[in-house]
């Protein structure tokens, strides 16, 4: 079998711009680019700075040709057209001009690397207008190679450029950036993807939806060079036609009609389909965060939808359908508390050693929040007579104030904690878990032991959340310097002692004794105990 005349290319180097006009999503960089050559008022160093993918390089070898393309009759000066085929051109597209010099600061960190630009910068070029240095993820040079560069950069010979590229510019001293015309690249539409990867798969004579490029481009967030990359992917995973179902598989978005489903669960409070779901999912191999991204995602599109942000071209019709119909049913306090409990959710899993588990945990608190009121809502249809008042005897209020339903008060600190989280109070949720050693527990009368990283206002913000949610009148009070055999230990102690006996009872087991024994200095992590120690859970390594 005869070998191909030509390797192949990956899409992202086949069709890397060689023209300002290819340039896509960077118009304002272009227009300002072209008024400075046309007007012979060019920086002697450039900054580029903008996410991966989005033409920082390319931009910079653009320039550098703009400056030193000399046209087809050799006789042109620096354009914002370059012709692409003088001999300037030609060689600075193939990397091989001797006066465009391009160095990869992430492995030349050193001051020596520097050294070697600021003595060849007394050169004049060899056969280009200008000498061009061209230096990538410029935020890895070292301090002391970025001030060796300073005075080189601040007044460099006519006859040099300097061009920088980075991804980090935060890490880019000031004194730097003083010294550069700095531009921003901005993230590609996802539109413009779409639009830029239709023509990409007709010149490669491919066949796709459009429905599978809107996806490929999202998927890209905004980076050219990702979006080719799983384009090229998208093609080769195919049989001649690229499918909003092949792409939808090939990036894990295959199973959003089960998310949407979880989430149906969840508006329902059907805790125990809700569980059911998670676990059929982690089967299948579905990660507990991505579970919960998906979640969030639902959220924001419902939320979108109801905003009327406009439709999303990588949607389904079954997506779009279900979303507007939740959009006409929920309201925007239901959404934004959604959004709080599974982002404070995805938190915990991420970070969380047993991480389905912790989705369970989470999504259940979404569940419980589910049954309760919201208490603007609720103030309001009180106030019109729309909803009888229950449990007055029990909790009576003052002549002319609303009343909310007596749901039940929790039986202990940690049924308060999930009804302020309930509430969207999650700042005193976490003082509450964190600080709230209780005195006495008799709902709705609770007493803490008083603590300065408590917020001035706690009481009084509490017992109004609380009163909301429940209907009952609280009372929260702190009280000064308690005996400590009477407060009980926090949320957060209790869950750090717990820790601490599952530890102890882990380092006691002979094989755990034995191996530290063997490895004085091993760490122990990333355990659970065997079933007679712990039931419920099986033995992990």
């Amino acid at each position: 079998m005869s070998e191909s005349p030509t390797p192949y290319r990956v899409l992202a180097r086949k069709y890397r711009p060689q023209r300002f006009s290819e340039l896509i999503g960077q118009d304002a960089m272009v227009t300002t680019l072209g008024n400075a050559i046309r007007r012979d008022r060019l920086a002697h160093a450039f900054l580029l700075t903008g996410v991966r993918g989005v033409g920082k390089t390319s931009t910079a070898r653009l320039i550098a040709k703009a400056l030193n393309c000399i046209g087809v009759d050799g006789l042109g000066g620096p354009t914002i057209d370059p012709c692409g085929v003088c001999e300037p051109c030609v060689a600075i597209a193939e990397g091989r001009h001797i006066d465009v010099v391009e160095m990869d600061a992430a492995s030349h960190t050193g001051v020596d690397d520097v050294r070697e630009i600021i003595e060849a910068v007394r050169y004049s070029a060899v056969s280009a207008r200008y000498k061009v240095y061209i230096v990538d993820e410029v935020h890895m040079l070292s301090k002391n190679a970025f001030n060796a560069l300073l005075k080189t950069l601040e007044e460099p010979p006519a006859h040099v450029k300097f061009l920088f590229a980075t991804t980090e510019v935060n890490k880019v001293p000031v004194t730097v950036l003083s010294r550069c015309q700095r531009f921003d690249l901005r993230r590609i539409p996802a539109e413009t993807l779409a639009a830029h990867f239709a023509h990409v798969v007709a010149a490669e004579a491919v066949e796709a939806e459009p429905d599978a490029l809107a996806l490929i481009a999202r998927a890209a967030e905004g980076s050219a060079r990702d979006g080719l990359s799983i384009l090229d992917q998208a093609i080769a995973h195919g049989t001649g036609i690229v499918t909003a179902a092949q792409v939808r598989d090939m990036l894990g978005l295959s199973d959003r009609g089960a998310i949407r489903a979880l989430f149906g669960d969840l508006l329902r409070g059907e805790a125990r389909a809700v569980l059911a779901g998670v676990r059929a999912q982690h089967d299948l191999g579905v990660e507990p965060a991505a579970l919960l991204h998906g979640l969030l995602e639902t959220v924001h599109a419902v939320t979108r939808a109801k905003v009327g942000g406009g439709e999303d071209a990588a949607l389904s019709v079954e997506e779009r359908e279900a979303f507007a119909d939740w959009a006409s049913r929920l309201g925007f306090a239901t959404l934004h508390r959604l959004w709080q409990l599974l982002l404070k959710g995805h938190g915990e899993v991420q970070s969380a050693a047993l991480p389905i588990e912790a989705a369970e945990m989470a999504l259940l608190r979404v569940v419980h929040a589910s049954t309760l009121p919201d208490p603007g809502e609720l103030a309001r249809r009180i106030a019109g007579g729309e909803v009888a008042v229950a449990g007055a005897a029990a909790a009576p209020a003052p002549a002319g104030e609303g009343q909310a339903p007596l749901l039940g008060l929790p039986a202990d600190i940690a049924g308060v904690e999930v009804l302020l989280t309930a509430g969207s109070e999650h700042l005193l949720a976490q003082q509450l878990h964190d600080y709230g050693r209780v005195v006495r527990f008799a709902a709705p009368d609770v007493v803490i032991a008083a603590d300065r990283r408590f917020d001035e206002d706690f009481a009084k913000r509490a017992a109004a959340v609380l009163r909301a949610a429940t209907g009952a009148r609280w009372t929260i009070a702190f009280a000064e310097a308690p005996d400590p055999a009477v407060a009980e230990p926090s949320l957060l102690e209790r869950q750090i002692a717990g820790k601490q006996a599952r530890d102890a009872a882990v380092m006691a087991l002979p094989v755990v004794r034995a191996a530290f024994d063997a490895f004085p200095d091993a760490v122990l992590e990333g355990y659970s105990l065997p079933q007679d120690m712990n039931p419920g859970r099986s033995a992990r390594a």
